[in-house]
């Protein structure tokens, strides 16, 4: 083969659940899972950072489309909180910019966890990936610049105190919504608390649809590559570890479409449901799935008693 001629790509399309490793970009997970499947493109559903580790939602083909909706969805995350430091980049690979000896009691902590539950107001971290002035709050916080990051309103649902493994560290899960930093609200609690905090181990356990049970490490991922091109098998065999398109959309309400309907949402035009058509929930949603008898069709919007497309697909799965 003429190595100046490049390998065509797979035209594969779905979700592949990464548990990300510590020390991993996302952008490199991402590069290593469509190595993996010789991808065309691909894409990640929501930033994990390099000492996190857990769900990342890679979207393959068709699957890109969607990615604005997983990062809409609400994330859950199992970390650990180190007292006694406050780093400027709220994390473990920050530099230690303030100390102290004190140390919360258990009682003191379940109390303060208390009062950041609901709707609150969250300081982004320094080192964040917020534009400020047209560039990355990070780039200007690694320059040494101030970042004067706004205050805005992120919802926690459930903020639970687990374990304290010593006197200098304590283990927690919170259920939260989009936009919430978890390095914020350990840099938050520990202020309240007086004894300065950061995170010093962070795994996401759910981001949207998409868990720990769903979850395939990258160890695992290559291994399985490599042996699928040793043995020259297809595309196919390999996309059992690809989860559906419509696996992002699960709690969204879905309708079943006619094979005309669908090819007219395919081609952009909107189509009539008889009210019967239209249950409940479809009214108050942002968005419906249109279903046909092969798989996904589009992402919809009910207006007028019918549906106008959003995002339509190209591949039946």
């Amino acid at each position: 083969m003429n190595p100046a001629v490049k390998k065509q790509k797979n035209n594969v399309s779905g979700w592949v659940v990464l548990d990300k490793p510590a020390g991993w970009s996302s952008t490199q997970a991402v590069g290593k899972v469509r190595w993996c499947f010789n991808a065309e493109k691909a894409g990640h559903g929501g930033t994990l950072d390099p000492f996190a580790t857990g769900v990342l939602p890679i979207a393959l083909g068709e699957a890109t489309k969607l990615m604005p909706y997983v990062l809409e969805g609400d994330k859950s995350y199992r970390f650990t909180i180190r007292w006694g430091e406050a780093r400027d980049s709220d994390d473990l690979t920050g530099k230690i910019i303030q100390n102290s000896d004190k140390r919360p009691r258990v009682e003191e902590i379940i109390s303060a966890v208390s009062k950041f539950v609901g709707e609150i107001s969250q300081i982004p971290p320094q080192f964040s990936a917020l534009h400020v002035d047209g560039e990355r709050a990070y780039d200007l916080a690694r320059q040494g610049k101030e970042v004067l990051l706004q205050p805005r309103q992120v919802r926690i649902d459930h903020f639970n105190y687990i374990h304290s493994p010593s006197v200098d560290e304590a283990e927690f899960e919170v259920d939260c919504g989009k936009g919430t930093y978890i390095r914020a609200l350990a840099r938050d609690l520990g202020k309240v608390l007086g004894c300065f905090g950061h995170v010093s181990a962070l795994k996401r356990v759910k981001s949207g649809p998409f868990t720990m049970e769903n979850a395939i490490s990258t160890e695992k991922l290559v291994e399985k590559a490599e042996e699928f091109r040793q043995k020259g098998a297809c595309l196919k065999e390999f996309q059992a570890f690809v989860m559906p398109l419509a696996a992002a959309l699960d709690d969204i309400p879905a309708v079943i479409v006619s094979e005309h309907e669908a090819r007219k949402l395919r081609q952009g035009q909107g189509i009539p449901l008889h009210p019967l058509r239209i249950i409940e929930p479809m009214r108050t949603a942002k968005m419906v799935v249109a279903k046909d008898a092969l798989g996904l069709v589009a992402l919809t919007q009910l207006k007028w008693e019918g549906l106008q497309p959003v995002r339509v697909f190209n591949v039946q799965i």
